[in-house]
């Protein structure tokens, strides 16, 4: 029994509580500055989806197997890295500058592979200009060069030293001397490899030249031994060499063309091993021994000073 002030109220399920008074009326239209009402977003679900995890699976799997192959691919770039460090890659590229006698290239590859079988040597024959080039582009992994240069950012073995004489025509009168001073080769032109070779050691020949009492009346650029007979036989013109690099006029076999040492010993080849800083290994090592001891027992190398601070020349200097 309920009482006139009390009015029955029915909950039914998914409505709200019923509210007591007049009903708000709903607006047609929302009031200006409210945002409009936006429709509850719906899930798109394509037919079959009771595939869709068997299918996620199947996309998996391929990526699973890159990864697995990148792995693999990352471990073996690590190993080959290891290799190179330790000098087990497989393949050094080392270079000589031209004027290495053919003896001392054999005994330096004879040498090498005695002491580094399972590496293969790459040799190339490369002036000083060009192999510090390919060393500072790691285009080289190590050198003989030719000093005066400039070796910023590189490691050097020890300089050896080889004595130059003079080659000249049989029938020039400093020819009969023993010891040819330098004096005596004035009024000849000088048969010099380019400058663009070796700058520092182009200058600084000429300017020891220039220095001791000789005045090349012109000079001319060759390096070919054929090439460079040539010039000493059809003109006035001497060339410098070591005594290894000519061994047939040395011993005074070839009729037209000798070798004399030059007195007192003013001008000479001086070379070191070269290679990047940081980079070098075992292969390297075994390198560096191999060319020492070709060079001193092909070539009667000898020990000498480290290379002294290099001062580029006026290419002119020998002038004065």
């Amino acid at each position: 029994m309920l009482c006139g002030c009390c009015r029955r109220v029915t909950f039914r399920p998914g409505r709200g509580a019923p509210r007591h008074g007049p009903a708000t009326p709903v607006p047609a239209h929302p009031a200006p500055g409210t945002p409009p009402r936006r429709a509850p977003l719906r899930t798109h679900q394509p037919p079959g989806d009771h595939h869709q995890g068997r299918d996620a699976a199947a996309r998996r799997r391929p990526r699973a197997d890159d990864a697995r192959e990148l792995l693999t691919r990352s471990e073996a770039l690590l190993a080959t890295a290891r290799r190179i460090r330790d000098g087990e890659s497989g393949l050094l590229r080392a270079a000589l500058p031209p004027d290495i006698a053919g003896e001392t290239v054999a005994a330096l590859l004879a040498g090498f592979r005695q002491r580094h079988a399972g590496v293969e040597l790459e040799l190339r024959e490369l002036t000083t200009a060009q192999q510090l080039d390919q060393l500072a582009a790691h285009d080289l992994d190590v050198g003989l060069i030719h000093h005066p240069c400039d070796v910023a950012g590189l490691e050097l073995g020890p300089v050896l030293r080889r004595e130059v004489g003079v080659l000249l025509p049989r029938g020039a009168p400093a020819a009969d001397l023993d010891e040819v001073p330098l004096t005596a080769l004035n009024g000849y032109d000088l048969v010099l490899f380019h400058r663009s070779g070796a700058p520092a050691l182009h200058d600084d020949l000429l300017t020891t030249c220039a220095r001791d009492g000789y005045t090349p009346t012109a000079v001319r650029h060759g390096q070919g031994a054929s090439f460079v007979r040539g010039l000493l036989l059809s003109s006035r013109a001497v060339a410098f060499s070591p005594k290894d690099a000519h061994p047939a006029h040395a011993a005074g076999e070839d009729p037209d063309i000798v070798w004399r040492p030059l007195a007192g010993a003013p001008l000479a080849w001086r070379h070191s091993v070269a290679w990047p800083k940081g980079r070098g290994d075992a292969a390297v090592a075994t390198f560096a021994q191999a060319v020492t001891d070709a060079l001193r027992g092909t070539a009667a190398a000898t020990a000498d000073a480290p290379p002294r601070p290099l001062h580029l020349r006026p290419t002119a200097e020998y002038w004065l």
